[in-house]
């Protein structure tokens, strides 16, 4: 990059330059300022001038320099304010959030450094400046044997051989909704009127449950049954539409 005359007198050297934060970064310290919202402000002028210079630089990376040339004017505006400006509760601050930034940037930079200079004296090791954690054991293994050892793995297989096997695990009764049908069409042959409760005993399996209600369901289908719920998770109440057959047959469509 071609060295820039300002005019406070004293040049930025960029030779390897690689963005917006490496020149703002350059002009700050050249000037001998802290990072403040108040030495951006002061460079802002140097920073501009450098993008002027910039007459033949891609749309993509001069994109880059508008942006923080944006908020370096923002915050020289708001430096020439007689008061500062009021912000709502949430508003960024662009003047603190391009200072920690700047200031983050540098130590990456300067961390940076150091590791090359490292890298080229040879030294490819890297010290741990913080202390290893400690690890609090959390199984004692100080009266462990080998004995003891093998004592455990034979109770374990010993325990895996005492199974039986599948096909003497007594399988969960299959519930059918056809079954299910047939026994709400029998309760409501002698009352009207019943609750969806009133068909689920104590002992019943979650599947039975969910067997019985797809039964009602299919009854409130075929209008067999009118069911109601007054309220959210409440009782469902339901009753016999018409008269029924006594050989009535009711196909559905799935078992």
């Amino acid at each position: 990059m071609e060295n820039l005359l300002f005019q406070t007198g004293y040049k930025v050297e960029t030779p390897v330059y690689q963005g917006p934060m490496d020149l703002l970064l350059g002009l700050i310290e050249r000037a001998e300022l802290d990072i403040t919202a108040i030495s951006l402000a002061t460079v802002t002028e140097q920073y501009l001038s450098y993008i002027h210079a910039m007459q033949d630089a891609k749309a993509d990376e001069l994109s880059s320099f508008l942006v923080i040339a944006a908020k370096l004017l923002q915050i020289k505006s708001e430096a020439l304010l007689p008061r500062p400006p009021v912000r709502e509760p949430g508003e960024e601050d662009v003047g603190n959030d391009l200072v920690e930034q700047l200031k983050l940037y540098k130590r990456y930079k300067e961390i940076g450094i150091w590791m090359e200079e490292r890298q080229e004296f040879g030294f490819h090791t890297y010290l741990r400046v913080a202390p290893p954690p400690k690890v609090e054991a959390k199984l004692d293994l100080s009266n462990l044997t080998l004995d003891g050892l093998i004592l455990a793995a034979e109770s374990a297989f010993r325990k895996s051989q005492e199974k039986q096997p599948l096909g003497m695990i007594i399988a969960a009764p299959r519930v059918t909704i056809r079954e299910k049908i047939n026994f709400i069409t029998k309760t409501l042959q002698h009352i009207q009127k019943m609750t969806f409760s009133g068909l689920i005993t104590d002992k019943a399996s979650r599947v039975e449950i969910v067997v019985t209600f797809l039964a009602m369901l299919e009854l409130v289908k075929r209008y067999h049954i009118s069911a109601v719920q007054n309220e959210l998770f409440g009782e469902i109440e339901f009753e016999k539409m018409g008269e029924w057959k006594d050989d009535e047959q009711i196909d559905i469509e799935f078992e």
